[in-house]
């Protein structure tokens, strides 16, 4: 069954015995399953039959559901569809219809999604994830004098260019302070740091060296190409010259599954294997499960999630509702950058601004408490109180080790997946 809203705007092809959704490739012209957001498409897609009264507010979300950042891609997506659900649950007065486009994990489609979902009529876009698909398709959105907020892109210098319509709710400080955190409060001597040569990625693990070097840490950089799959000539390098005590992953999904599967083949004598986004999910463990044992990386959420505030509860109820499943720190993610850009665009409209740059003011007035902690957004569109959490995988769950504060269990520590 095609379903458009009565608009011919929702771009799902819905199988109602199957439970899956349908997103067509525009250059492929091929169609791809995703039961995990099918309930969810689905939500978005009946909202015009049954909230006629309510003022309909048209969001565009343009995200990786194919190529390399599918993975991520869905775990945002589920979030902001979460975010939907809640926000229409709330509020009787306006309601939000999501409008997805794939950009397939590529920056040209990045480009052409934003510039299909702007001529759709969208008030603004939600979502991407990797700096470099990010930076062209929020400056196509800034172009159109559309706001663009993410969770997927912590390259400084997306925020430090000049974007006036941009916004994010996580950056690389509050990453790099997690990896720090752990490594010192492990009493980490050495350290060695693979690293994709990635604007985001590289710029990380500079930063990570300019911090532990000053704190005694003997550091040993190797940086790769995003092309690589082969990783056993550095692996073998931190075995035989550097022989650290930590490798450090600064990297994607992609780079962490084949830099573990080298050192589970060359077993370096490591105690820990570190890594940052995208890799202390339970997404990972169920698709690598020989790989992530005792594995870190940065977590806003334990697994399974444990939520104390009404708003988590909420979040946590309408996620297992939907996906019959725990949420993850990327669903986490996807639905708080939603949840307060839905509530800009409430307020513009309100005050009769949504086409004057209103979405955009009401943004920089954000001031809110949320699952991820107080977010403010500075000048150029950055949070200015973001900091993260580290988690580790032991056994089928994702333990918090650090802060302290947000601890959820102690670290395994020496501890590695082989």
């Amino acid at each position: 069954m095609l379903h458009n809203g009565g608009s011919a705007r929702c771009m799902f092809q819905i199988d109602p015995s199957e439970g899956l959704v349908e997103i067509t490739s525009e250059t492929e012209k091929m169609k791809y399953s995703f039961k995990r957001i099918g309930l969810a498409a689905f939500v978005v897609c009946g909202l015009g039959l049954s909230t006629a009264q309510a003022e309909e507010l048209l969001v565009g979300v343009e995200l990786p559901m194919t190529g390399t950042l599918a993975r991520v891609g869905a775990g945002m997506q589920e979030g902001i569809m979460v975010a939907v659900d809640v926000f229409n649950k709330m509020n009787s007065k306006h309601k939000i219809k999501a409008i997805t486009v794939d950009n397939e994990s590529a920056p040209a489609k990045a480009i052409a999604a934003v510039e299909k979902l702007a001529s759709q009529g969208v008030l603004a876009i939600d979502g991407g994830y990797g700096s470099n698909n990010i930076a062209p398709a929020s400056d196509a959105a800034n172009k159109l004098g559309l706001v663009y907020v993410t969770s997927g892109g912590v390259d400084d210098s997306l925020v430090n260019s000049g974007r006036k319509n941009f916004f994010r709710i996580n950056n690389s400080a509050g990453y790099q302070k997690a990896m720090v955190g752990l490594l010192s409060d492990l009493k980490v001597k050495s350290v060695s740091i693979v690293y994709s040569t990635k604007e985001a990625t590289s710029g990380l693990a500079r930063d990570l060296e300019k911090t532990l070097v000053p704190k005694g840490v003997t550091v040993v950089t190797h940086a790769f190409d995003p092309a690589m799959t082969d990783f056993k000539p550095i692996i073998n390098k931190i075995k035989l010259q550097d022989k650290s005590e930590v490798i450090a992953m600064v990297g994607y999904e992609n780079d962490y599954v084949g830099i573990l599967r080298a050192a589970r083949v060359l077993k370096p004598s490591v105690k820990a294997m570190v890594g940052v986004w995208s890799l202390a999910t339970p997404k990972m463990a169920a698709d690598f499960p020989d790989l992530m044992p005792n594995v870190y990386g940065t977590a806003v959420l334990s697994f399974p999630a444990q939520f104390k505030t009404a708003e988590g509860k909420s979040f946590n109820e309408a996620y297992q509702r939907l996906y019959k499943k725990e949420p993850d720190y990327l669903g986490q993610f996807g639905y708080v950058q939603s949840m307060l850009l839905f509530n800009a665009m409430a307020r513009a409209a309100d005050k009769g601004t949504l086409k004057k740059d209103g979405v955009a003011e009401e943004m920089r007035k954000t001031d809110a408490e949320t699952l991820i902690g107080r977010v403010q957004f500075g000048a150029n569109g950055d949070n200015l109180n973001f900091s993260h959490r580290m988690g580790q995988h032991q056994g089928n769950n994702i333990v918090i080790v650090w802060p302290q504060s947000d601890a959820t269990g102690k670290a395994n520590f020496p501890g590695v997946p082989w």
